[in-house]
């Protein structure tokens, strides 16, 4: 079956879910129920607070509506008529989005006594619906604004075979236990709460140094190749996002603006404005680019509350940003270097699949977007070349560019084979034109080619994705503690000590547990906290300098020196192995 049959189906599938929960609970309204990756959902305005046992109880009338074999008729109407028809069926958030509709034909499909403002298409009847299942509940306020009604909504899967439904689900239940939100505080490693506010984040001292060994590194990767590092402030006159564009184009996202001395300041959403600053403060030739400015910066940007999603979706987050600015000749490289770079990140932490996708401008709605067409052209046409130059398969996304320019999004499949987004390449000719950034050329002053790019995407972003990814259990070099030292009784607390130090002196990360508990807990407790190495001291181990070293799947390798320990343990950290390399 073709994708876009497969989403027909579904889309039906979600009216024969709507249809069903009408007969079962009279005087529900109808919210939107569109096809989405993997299923379909419902939102329902129902005097019934929905449970559970309900999906089940839709199911079995679900059944009996594709077990009827009720066709689905498309009926046209005018846009009066259609009014008409839903205030009779007291639909009234159907007339909601009526009345955003223009003038002419409105299309209202019926399955039996159902009936759906839709452009369609459905599948013939309801008997071609199969392999679908309904699997949770939540909460959805109307039109995705908090200030409107509360829905409830039901999701449900929607596949070719029940194979790929029964895949899924597993797929689901092992995503629940990797899930960074029931992780990151389990592990200490991060947590929100509201006396601080939704969607800014609290790293704890773990988290805290797993961020530092992930900045460290990217920050030394970007040294070695060229990039400099700058630093910006956390405000700025409200003025130089309205030169950006920010201010225009962007200001659903931005928080208002504060006042200090008269004058309209703004908590940065971007930290481009600033980079572009730091190339006007000197004049610039030919011979200086590219440039490449690289910085950790801190943004801000307002979420609504319904979006944010731990460390994924939050109000404050620090990008691994850069800016390159370079000459038309040169930014086809540069956007190849920078692809490189992101394939050798994905490598490292041991992401083997990706896929790319191309985001260009609508044709139909270029309120969305600044600059002209042949730009916006020229550039589309330049990020095409690099892939296709480079035989790298994508996709085209038209109107999923930002307002600025054309992107290129890499998206990396994790252990369980689902995609995230990271990397970001964009290309960017309005902010030189905005801000009229120069260069001097042997034939006269030009126009440099800007352009953005965030390899991890953002800190904590990254940090969300990778804990799911390795579901807690990180590789030794990133490992917020390395080794707990455990210790059988305090006559092995010296030497447990002195192991702590020599193991800190080599650069690596140990962690004493010589409470008086039990061996059994703390060891139990270690592997619960995702410890890659547990070293056990007991008299023996005390007596003959050596250690046992237990691994994550609970085998003991006895009797090692602490200097062959040490040395180990440095060559897989340093190495920045993905797997252990005791034996």
């Amino acid at each position: 079956m073709e994708n876009t049959e497969l989403q027909t189906k579904r889309h039906s599938c979600a009216h024969v879910m709507a249809a069903a929960v009408q007969q079962l609970f009279p005087g529900t309204k109808l919210g939107i129920g569109p096809a989405v990756e993997n299923g379909f959902y419902y939102d329902f305005d129902c005097p019934h607070a929905f449970t559970p046992e309900d999906l089940k109880t839709i199911e079995t009338k679900m059944k009996e509506l594709i077990k009827a074999r009720i066709p689905f008729e498309c009926k046209h109407m005018s846009k009066a008529e259609a009014k008409e028809f839903f205030t009779r069926r007291g639909e009234t958030y159907k007339l909601e989005l009526l009345e955003e509709l223009p003038e002419g034909e409105i299309t209202v499909y019926l399955t039996g006594d159902y009936a759906d403002l839709c452009r369609g298409p459905h599948v013939e009847h309801t008997g071609k619906i199969n392999n679908f299942k309904l699997v949770t509940i939540a909460g959805a306020y109307w039109r995705g604004d908090e200030k409107r009604p509360m829905l409830q909504r039901i999701y449900g899967l929607c596949f070719n075979d029940k194979d790929e439904i029964n895949a899924y689900v597993k797929q689901q239940e092992e995503a629940a236990k990797r899930d960074h939100r029931k992780l990151g505080p389990e592990l200490d490693l991060f947590s929100i709460n509201d006396h601080v506010g939704p969607g800014l984040i609290l790293m704890h001292p773990k988290g805290g140094m797993l961020r530092k060994v992930l900045e460290d590194w990217i920050k030394e990767e970007n040294i070695q190749r060229g990039y400099d590092m700058v630093y910006s402030p956390h405000i700025a006159r409200l003025h130089l996002f309205e030169i950006s564009g920010h201010a225009g184009f962007y200001s659903d996202s931005m928080f208002h603006p504060m006042e200090v001395d008269g004058d309209k300041y703004q908590i940065k959403p971007m930290n481009c404005p600033f980079h572009v600053e730091i190339y006007k403060s000197n004049l610039r030739s030919y011979r200086d680019l590219p440039l490449r400015y690289s910085e950790l910066g801190t943004v801000y940007r307002y979420e609504r509350s319904g979006a944010l999603h731990g460390l994924l979706r939050v109000r404050g987050f620090t990008q691994d940003d850069a800016h390159i600015f370079c000459t038309p000749e040169q930014v086809e490289d540069e956007v190849k270097q920078c692809f490189e770079f992101a394939m050798h990140i994905f490598k490292t932490f041991g992401f083997e699949k990706y896929a790319v996708e191309l985001s260009t401008r609508d044709p139909q709605h270029p309120e969305h977007f600044t600059g002209k067409v042949e730009d916006w052209e020229r550039a589309e046409n330049a990020l095409r070349h690099v892939l296709e130059t480079n035989h790298i398969p994508y996709t085209t996304h038209a109107g999923e560019a930002a307002f600025y320019g054309p992107k290129i999004d890499i998206k990396v499949m994790d252990a369980i084979g689902r995609l995230w987004q990271l990397s970001t390449i964009q290309f960017d000719f309005n902010l030189p034109e905005r801000f009229d950034l120069e260069f001097v050329a042997p034939e006269g002053r030009k126009r440099p080619i800007m352009v953005h790019r965030a390899m991890f995407g953002s800190i904590e972003r990254f940090i969300g994705v990778i804990i799911e990814h390795y579901a807690g259990w990180f590789p030794l070099w990133l490992a917020p503690v390395q080794a707990k030292i455990v210790t059988l009784t305090d006559d092995q607390i010296p030497y447990a000590k002195e192991v702590a130090a020599q193991m800190r002196a080599a650069g690596l990360r140990p962690q004493l547990d010589i409470r008086p508990e039990k061996l059994g807990l703390k060891i139990r407790e270690a592997h619960m906290q995702r410890v890659p190495y547990t070293l056990v001291i007991g008299a023996k181990e005390a007596q003959e300098k050596t250690l046992t070293v237990r691994l994550r799947d609970g085998k003991n390798i006895n009797g090692l020196g602490l200097s062959d320990v040490i040395a180990k343990m440095k060559e897989e950290a340093d190495s920045r192995s993905l797997v252990n390399l005791f034996k």
